[in-house]
């Protein structure tokens, strides 16, 4: 039988040694790090603040001055008079019409690769936004094509107010001289523009005026010439004219024909039947009839009937005379076509002309400053906690 080990009622705990002057003096407290190498190890210095710094050098120190030109215009046409009605005011209230749709065609060239070429062909925008004493960063360095027009509309902008119908053009470079000459090019190159898409508008409205003022003319050469050709075969100058003629000669024989009989009628009641009178009288009235027989065999019988020749001769007159109607029509359509054309016409009128900057916009250094600080720390922010929430989980 094993007996249990002895048992102590109460046991007090062991003094505690306090360590001698010796060992206190052996072991020292860790020394806190100093502030500056707290600041320069935590990671909010290298991704927020030194990028900011050296944004703040660069704008401060190297940034090269930029001058802003701006100019004012508007597109607009002679329909664009004002005008009372319902459809003007609704126009009017949404910015809709033709101008307004110029305006924004005028504004897509204005930030298109062929302004920027025609602009280059002018100007030499590569030596402009490419000089020397402008800073590494801003100045223009690849003279490509599609490079050059990229340069071009982050250094051109062009805004278009649909309540008013003003766009505004905004031009940057490094002198103020440089930027004028841009936006004075660029508006005439948009006057341009303008001017070929009225022309082209107006050459379309009126191509197919002309076309039917053509088709007229055509039609009535064709019916003068018919008619010419008909009076040359038939040798008749008028032939509506020739058978009226053949109708007073009808009756002027028909006449004389109803005089002879009736004065063969009387002569023959108290004259004898071999008088030479009666038979004077009877050979009158045969030749009469026989001209009357002779006459209505002219108008009505065979190819050469004053007949036909009266039906073809109507219808040449009826064809020329609505050859003539067209052509009159046509006409008076071509008119009021270039009426309709010269007033929609459009034109490029300028509000402000380009002006000659004397203190530079650009670069906005307060802003850009703040702006990357701003975002580099709330990228940080977004960063840190990711980081922390990746950490947790792994744990």
């Amino acid at each position: 039988m094993k007996l249990s080990p002895p048992t102590i009622a109460f046991e007090a705990p062991a003094p505690e040694v306090e360590p001698t002057w010796s060992e206190a003096t052996q072991v020292a407290p860790p020394k806190p790090k100093s502030r500056l190498k707290r600041f320069l190890r935590h990671p909010f210095t290298w991704w927020v603040l030194a990028p900011t710094l050296l944004a703040t050098i660069y704008f401060y120190a190297f940034a090269s001055d930029q001058f802003v030109s701006e100019a004012r215009f508007v597109v607009r046409s002679r329909a664009d008079a004002p005008q009372l009605s319902l459809g003007t005011v609704l126009s009017a209230a949404v910015g809709g019409g033709s101008s307004s749709t110029e305006a924004y065609s005028v504004r897509d060239f204005l930030t298109s690769h062929d302004a920027a070429m025609r602009t280059n062909e002018k100007l030499n925008l590569e030596h402009i936004w490419g000089r020397e004493d402008a800073d590494f960063l801003a100045r223009l360095h690849n003279t490509d094509p599609e490079r050059l027009t990229k340069y071009f509309n982050s250094m051109v902008s062009v805004s278009f107010d649909s309540s008013t119908a003003v766009m505004t053009l905004r031009v940057r470079s490094f002198t103020p001289e440089d930027s004028k000459a841009i936006a004075t090019t660029l508006l005439t190159l948009s006057e341009d523009l303008i001017n070929s898409l009225s022309e082209r508008a107006r050459e379309d409205a009126l191509r197919i005026a002309r076309h039917e003022v053509e088709v007229a003319e055509r039609r009535v050469l064709e019916s003068r010439e018919a008619l010419t050709r008909f009076r040359e075969r038939e040798h008749e100058l008028d032939s509506s004219g020739a058978v009226q003629a053949a109708v007073q000669t009808m009756a002027a024989l028909e006449g004389q024909l109803v005089t002879s009989q009736a004065e063969l009628r009387e002569r023959q009641a108290f004259m004898r039947p071999d008088n030479v009178a009666l038979q004077t009288t009877r050979n009158r009235i045969e030749a009469l009839q026989r001209q009357i027989a002779a006459e209505r065999s002219r108008r009505t019988q065979g190819g050469g009937a004053l007949s036909q020749q009266l039906a073809g001769f109507e219808r040449l007159m009826l064809e020329r005379e609505f050859a003539d109607r067209q052509l009159a029509s046509a006409t008076a359509s071509l008119e009021v076509a270039r009426m309709e054309a010269q007033r929609q016409q459009m034109y490029l009128s300028r509000v402000v002309e380009p002006n000659l900057a004397v203190y530079p916009l650009y670069p906005r250094k307060l802003i850009s400053v703040g702006s990357i600080f701003l975002g580099l720390s709330v990228a940080f922010g977004i960063g840190g906690l990711l980081v922390a929430g990746m950490r947790e989980h792994a744990v």
